[in-house]
């Protein structure tokens, strides 16, 4: 992470609810706290790091709930390496200071440093919503450590989605390109480093196409992709990718084309299956739709995507009583899903049973009040 990042002023409002007043305070140790803590700041102004680091700590002994304090001294201790160090640091820093963006990031990313990245996902996402993000320097570091998380989790959609936002922001480098390859066709970091030649030129012409798809070069981006499908016609997700791309594109006879050769290519494919099930119901086409559905549901019987789509399109195909079997099923795996409880009261409205569908409908509403203004971005249930 550049250097610079550790300049940034400390994003929130450093609020200490747990402090002691001024009038608790004895006036000595105001004295030492204010000597100890310019004498820290001007260590840091003049890059005396080690300095700084031994004076902050000092500082934090006579005022332990100086949240800014805390925040420079993980921003240093980041710098020197020190992440255990900073972690500990920075955790103190938003305890004290909850809203504060940039600290949730920073500890992040320290965590990522530490192996734990469960914990680092969540307090990036959480820096994030915060409004880290709008911060120029933090900003790309952010969304590529967020990025590589949910790759290393198998979030390979929603790393699409937050690496392409780099590729908006104008980012041009080779590591953004590979990851956004890894996203696109389904890939961990552990699978590309043990493949071979072809594999990485695969993965860097699918990041290729996907950066110009992000950046809005849909011309340009569409003619990579057609070249990498019929140069990797059978390459495991490559029909998945640029059927997805095609979907983006409104191309949605074609993308479905491509999604049922990824499917021939690789029966068991679930996520292919679902894409033909959501665009065959977007466009009204039931009975299109239902045999894909179905499979995947057989496939992953817990996902409740699939039992979404599937009671969805019964609805639309009239049958109505099945439909609410497949819908409850939905409502039990993800019971916070508002689309879910809207499609349960279309299909207990088809089957006669208008209490149980005015119910739905308040579920639905009430939830969707609730999420309004939440970060509730759940393209896949």
């Amino acid at each position: 992470m550049r250097k610079a990042i550790l300049k940034l002023a400390f994003l929130a409002v450093l609020s200490a609810p747990c402090a002691q007043s001024w009038a608790q305070r004895p006036p000595a140790a105001d004295r030492d706290f204010d000597r100890a803590a310019a004498r820290a700041e001007q260590a840091r102004g003049a890059n005396r790091i080690g300095e700084a680091i031994e004076l902050y700590r000092k500082a934090l002994t006579l005022r332990p709930n100086w949240a800014e304090g805390w925040w420079y001294l993980g921003t240093l201790l980041y710098e020197r390496d020190d992440f255990a160090g900073a972690a500990s640091a920075l955790r103190r820093a938003t305890d004290l200071s909850p809203n504060a963006g940039t600290a949730w990031v920073m500890l992040g990313l320290c965590e990522f440093k530490l192996g734990r990245h469960s914990d680092a996902l969540e307090h990036i996402q959480q820096g994030r919503r915060l409004g880290a993000g709008d911060e120029p320097q933090l900003r790309p570091v952010m969304l590529y450590h967020e990025g590589l998380l949910l790759l290393g989790k198998g979030d390979f959609e929603r790393a699409q989605e937050t690496l392409g936002l780099l590729s908006g922001d104008g980012v041009e480098s080779e590591e953004l390109i590979t990851a956004l390859g890894l996203s696109a066709l389904r890939t961990r970091f552990s699978e590309l480093l043990a493949g071979g030649p072809e594999l990485r030129e695969l993965v860097r012409r699918a990041g290729r196409a996907e950066h110009l798809a992000a950046q809005k070069k849909f011309g340009e981006a569409l003619g990579e992709y057609e070249r990498l499908a019929a140069d990797y016609p059978k390459a495991p997700n490559v029909q998945y990718a640029y059927g997805r791309f095609l979907l983006v594109s409104s191309y949605d006879e074609k993308a479905v084309a491509a999604l049922r050769r990824e499917i021939e290519n690789m029966p068991g494919h679930l996520p292919a299956r679902l894409l033909i099930a959501d665009t065959m119901l977007r466009l009204k086409d039931f009975a299109g739709g239902l045999p894909y559905a179905e499979e995947a549901v057989r496939l992953s019987p817990r996902l409740a995507l699939a039992r979404y789509l599937l009671g969805s399109l019964l609805t639309g195909a009239g049958q109505g009583a099945r439909a609410v079997t497949e819908l409850e099923t939905a409502a039990r795996l993800k019971p916070d899903e508002p689309r879910i409880h809207y499609a349960l009261s279309r299909a207990y409205e088809q089957a006669g049973r208008r209490e149980d569908a005015r119910r739905s409908l308040a579920t639905f509403a009430r939830l969707k009040k609730e999420q309004e203004g939440a970060d509730v971005r759940v393209p896949d249930f």
